[in-house]
């Protein structure tokens, strides 16, 4: 008797044959919600950290501006001259900024306008899609 009852199955046993079709339908579509939420987090992260990037630079590039005036005695009338000596200025201590920090974290030309409209110069980046105008890092940064 007592080899018979060891060659049975124990009901316990019988019941664990593995998960079902739809157990494992439940664990994938859990698993892609928790990826789906941690993707979202880390693309969103790069759109402010490059925001953030594009308002220091506005900034930084604002103060090349004002050193190159009062190097020079005079506003440059492009975004170009901070890089290359004009041939008219005297006084020119350049280079003031290099090529690539002439465009914002997104690729988009920084613009610039002497004067401006509510200072002596305008310096804008048009955020992550380079036009005026938008909200969020869509949005323009300005110098102020």
């Amino acid at each position: 008797m007592r080899n018979r009852r060891s060659l049975t199955r124990s009901p316990s046993a019988a019941r664990q044959q593995g998960m079902s079709l739809i157990e494992i339908i439940i664990v994938i579509v859990l698993i892609g919600a928790v990826l789906a939420f941690v993707g979202s987090r880390v693309l969103g992260g790069k759109d402010r950290g490059d925001y953030n990037i594009a308002k220091a630079q506005v900034q930084t590039m604002a103060g090349k501006i004002e050193s190159f005036q009062m190097d020079t005695g005079r506003l440059p009338t492009s975004l170009d001259e901070l890089v290359t000596q004009p041939s008219d200025v005297n006084g020119w201590l350049g280079p003031y900024a290099k090529a690539a920090e002439l465009k914002d974290p997104w690729g988009h030309a920084l613009e610039y306008r002497a004067p401006g409209e509510g200072g002596p110069f305008d310096l804008v980046s048009l955020g992550k899609d380079g036009k005026p105008g938008g909200t969020s890092v869509d949005g323009d940064i300005r110098y102020e």
